[in-house]
C-alpha cells in the first residue's frame, strides 16, 4: 500500500498531476456497468467535446476545403497539393495556436500544467539546437507529407471503388456507430504499433526521436521518425476494408494529426473563467513520456492493465517501470 510520504514524494516531482493512485477510466470493463457507460457517451458525444469538434472540422473540410472523391479519380498534382496545404495548414495552425496560447502567450500560466520545466532551448540534443523547432521540423516535413499520402491514396480508392464508401442517408446507424468506434481502432492499433516501436532496435533507431520530448509540448505530438509516421499512419487503411464516408477518413485524419498536438499539450485541459472546457493532455500520457515503458496506450483502452504496462502515479508503478525497462535495455 502506498503511504502518504511515497505519495507526497511523488508530487513534488510534478507542477500538477490529477489525484494518485490513477482510477481506472477503461468503458471496457467486467462486469459491464451501463451507467458508466452512458457518462462516457454523454461527455464525449453530447457535449461541445474535442471529439465532436473534431467531427465538426471533419465536416467542415469535406464540405469547404479538401477536393471531392470525383476529383480524385485520377492521381494529379493539383488535387493532391491541395490536400497538402490543407494538412499543413490545418497541423500549423492547431499545433501553432495551442503553442502560442499556452507557452508564449501562457494564458494559463501554469495551471493544470503537468511539469514545471519550459520547452527545451540551446541544447545539441534536439535538430537546430531548440525544442520546438526541431519538432516542427518533423512534423510539418514528414508528418505532413506522409498524413497527404496515405489520405491520396485511400480517396483514391474510395472514388474508383476498391475502398467500401457509405452515405449517412443509406447507413445512418452504421455512419454514427463509426465515428464512435474510430477512436478505439485508433487506440487499439497505436498500442501495438507503440508496442513495437519500443523494442530495442526499433527504439534505438526510430522511437527514440519522439522521446526526445520528455516534456511534451504541443508541436511534440506529431514529431516522430519517418519510419514511425509510416506505422502510426497506418491506421487510416482501416477505411481500405470497413465501409467509409470521406467524413469518416477526414475525421481519423483530424484525430491522427491536429489530435496528437492536442494530446501533447503538456496542460490538462483549456481553462475558460478557471472552469476546465477542453479536454487535451493526460497524466496517463505524461507518465508514459517520462518514464518509458509503461502507459504504451491511453486510458480508454484495457491493453496497459491486462498487460502488466499500466503506471497508475504511484511509486510502486514506478519502480516497476524502470525494472522493466532495464530488463529490456540492459
Amino acid at each position: 500500500m502506498t503511504d502518504t510520504r511515497q505519495m507526497e514524494d511523488m508530487s513534488r516531482e510534478w507542477n500538477y498531476h490529477p489525484e494518485l493512485p490513477l482510477e481506472n477510466p477503461s468503458i471496457f470493463r467486467w462486469p459491464p456497468e451501463p451507467a458508466f457507460l452512458g457518462k462516457w457517451l454523454a461527455k464525449n458525444w453530447l457535449t461541445l467535446s474535442e471529439r465532436v469538434l473534431m467531427v465538426l472540422a471533419a465536416i467542415a473540410l469535406w464540405a469547404f476545403f479538401y477536393p471531392s472523391l470525383e476529383t480524385a479519380k485520377t492521381f494529379a498534382f493539383g488535387w493532391i497539393f491541395q490536400i497538402w496545404v490543407v494538412n499543413f495548414a490545418m497541423i500549423f495552425l492547431v499545433a501553432g495556436g495551442l503553442h502560442w496560447y499556452f507557452y508564449m502567450r501562457k494564458s494559463q500560466g501554469k495551471k493544470l500544467k503537468f511539469e514545471r520545466r519550459e520547452q527545451g532551448k540551446n541544447n545539441k540534443l534536439w535538430d537546430f539546437s531548440d525544442q520546438v523547432l526541431d519538432n516542427m521540423f518533423w512534423s510539418l516535413g514528414s508528418g505532413v507529407l506522409q498524413l497527404t499520402g496515405f489520405q491520396a491514396v485511400t480517396m483514391w480508392l474510395m472514388a474508383n471503388g476498391y475502398a467500401p464508401t457509405i452515405t449517412f442517408a443509406e447507413n445512418p446507424v452504421w455512419f454514427i456507430l463509426w465515428l464512435i468506434l474510430l477512436p478505439m481502432w485508433s487506440a487499439f492499433h497505436f498500442y501495438w504499433v507503440h508496442r513495437l516501436l519500443h523494442q530495442p532496435f526499433l527504439y534505438k533507431k526510430v522511437h527514440s526521436l519522439h522521446h526526445r520530448n520528455v516534456n511534451i509540448g504541443p508541436w511534440s505530438g506529431f514529431s516522430m521518425h519517418p519510419v514511425e509516421h509510416f506505422f502510426y499512419l497506418s491506421s487510416l487503411c482501416i477505411h481500405w476494408i470497413v465501409p467509409s464516408h470521406p467524413i469518416h477518413l477526414y475525421f481519423h485524419i483530424v484525430f491522427q494529426g491536429p489530435g496528437a498536438a492536442m494530446t501533447h499539450t503538456g496542460y490538462e485541459d483549456l481553462l475558460i473563467k478557471d472552469k476546465k472546457r477542453l479536454a487535451l493532455g493526460t497524466f496517463y500520457h505524461q507518465l508514459h513520456h517520462r518514464y518509458y515503458e509503461c502507459n504504451y496506450g491511453n486510458q480508454e483502452m484495457p491493453w496497459d492493465r491486462w498487460f502488466g504496462t499500466f503506471h497508475d502515479g504511484s511509486p510502486e508503478a514506478t519502480a516497476e517501470t524502470r525494472a522493466r525497462k532495464k530488463r529490456m535495455f540492459g
